[in-house]
């Protein structure tokens, strides 16, 4: 039999900064995932991000600098489909007959 595929949970972005802002405070993270159910992995990866968004980070991406990241990336894609279409457009027989004939 296959794997069964494991749905990701989303976690709200209150529900992280409280998991975060409880860390800062001093409680672990093994604890808070034992009572919360989140995995500790989890946690980590919300509080390092939240000290990169407050600029004292590892160095890393900040969440505005991955949301203009992820924009830009998909602009580039549009772009690069419309220059294909563009590009066969013009390489039509039609297209070379109506502009090379004269």
């Amino acid at each position: 039999m296959g794997k069964a595929k494991s749905k990701a949970i989303r976690y709200t972005p209150e529900f992280r900064r409280q998991m975060v802002q409880l860390v800062e405070a001093g409680r672990k993270p093994s604890e808070l995932s034992r009572e919360f159910g989140c995995t500790t992995w989890s946690i980590g990866h919300w509080v390092k991000q939240a000290a990169r968004d407050a600029g004292r980070g590892d160095g890393g991406l900040t969440s505005a600098e991955r949301q203009e990241l992820a924009r830009l990336r998909r602009e580039i894609r549009q772009l690069k489909l419309e220059r294909e279409i563009l590009s066969n457009v013009w390489s039509a027989p039609a297209m070379q007959d109506l502009f090379f004939e004269w």
